[in-house]
């Protein structure tokens, strides 16, 4: 295992600026989420420590050791692709020992390494079959046997489980985090998927236009987002924000005063920001008319309209309400967030 340092990084590809000096530090042992929108240079970040990409500037070290000038093959970090780059002319067990195989390991070294690994991914079964014989998420888990087996100090994964279907997406989640708390490997995890992020990451890192907009925990992440494009982007379904004004311990905006418990300036332009979970229907709070109601089990996802703005809610258990109905609704003030509307920072 080891601990990674990225130091002021940047890159450029021709005239275009990717990555605008990134520094960020991962402990030994910790899996850490890039997460982001596509093209805010999440992957690029990913590419360049693993040695895929070359740096413009700034430096990487890994374990302590500065490795800008290593090749891939020297760094002993583990690559795990959206695409599983499997070998189709080759079984199981051979795309598993491949990586041990070029390093000239003995026949008896490989196979304890592909049996170890195929051990701890249930893939035992299926060492003798190709590529071509295994669905999605049993190639996503040979990839990462062939990973595994090269016991490395770091595993990159790149968007692993955006080709699976979503009961899949799920079940792989559960096993690549049981796989680290089993091996405990330094783990650099890349992906969009905020739902991802949050349920795997020990700390998450958000990027946007190739910047790290807030570094944090998980739940630190959603209770405190540190800017509009945080509070956005991290939670399932998004925070309802909408601009108003701050005035005597309360916001006006969308025709009704909205309660905070957090303080602005007199008169000042705020984002109001409030989570789907922190509204409520309640008598005599805020009018507003339903517009679609999404029964989900256990959950009710309800679209409000209030004062021209769309306001999405959830409910525990089933809503007794349809669409067209006129409701009230109140929002919790301990869970209303403040943003300043001009720069966007949380107040």
């Amino acid at each position: 295992m080891a601990s990674v340092a990225f130091s002021e990084i940047k890159k450029d590809f021709g005239k275009t600026k990717v990555l605008h000096g990134i520094s960020l530090d991962i402990s030994d042992g910790e899996f850490m989420v890039l997460v982001g929108p596509s093209g805010c240079g999440k992957s690029t970040l990913l590419r360049m420590l693993a040695g895929l990409e070359d740096i413009t500037g700034g430096s990487i070290a890994i374990d302590g050791r500065v490795v800008n000038d290593l090749d891939s093959k020297d760094r002993d970090i583990a690559m795990v692709f959206q695409s599983y780059a499997l070998y189709p002319h080759m079984t199981v067990r051979e795309n598993m020992g491949f990586s041990l195989k070029l390093r000239k390991e003995s026949a008896r070294r490989i196979a304890e390494g592909v049996s170890r690994a195929a051990k701890i991914l249930n893939l035992e079964a299926y060492l003798d079959r190709y590529p071509r014989e295994l669905s999605g998420g049993q190639r996503q888990r040979v990839a990462m046997g062939r990973a595994i087996v090269r016991d490395p100090k770091v595993f990159l994964f790149d968007e692993p489980l955006s080709n699976l279907d979503a009961k899949l997406r799920v079940q792989m989640r559960s096993e690549i985090k049981a796989l680290h708390q089993r091996l405990k490997t330094t783990t650099v995890y890349v992906t969009h998927d905020q739902i991802e992020a949050m349920t795997m990451a020990d700390r998450i890192a958000v990027m946007n236009e190739g910047r790290i907009e807030q570094l944090g925990e998980p739940l630190e992440l959603y209770d405190r987002p540190a800017n509009l494009f945080v509070a956005q982007f991290i939670g399932s379904p998004a925070m309802n924000v909408f601009e108003g004004i701050f005035r005597k311990g309360s916001v006006e905006a969308l025709g009704a005063h909205w309660p905070c418990a957090v303080k602005a300036q007199e008169g000042q332009r705020v984002a109001y920001g409030i989570r789907p979970e922190h509204l409520a229907l309640k008598e005599g709070g805020i009018t507003g008319q339903i517009e679609v109601v999404e029964p989900m089990g256990a959950e009710t996802e309800i679209l409000v309209k209030v004062g021209g703005q769309t306001l999405n809610m959830m409910t525990h258990g089933r809503a007794s309400v349809g669409p067209g109905e006129r409701v009230t609704l109140a929002a919790l003030p301990a869970h209303a967030h403040l943003f300043d509307a001009a720069t966007g920072r949380r107040i």
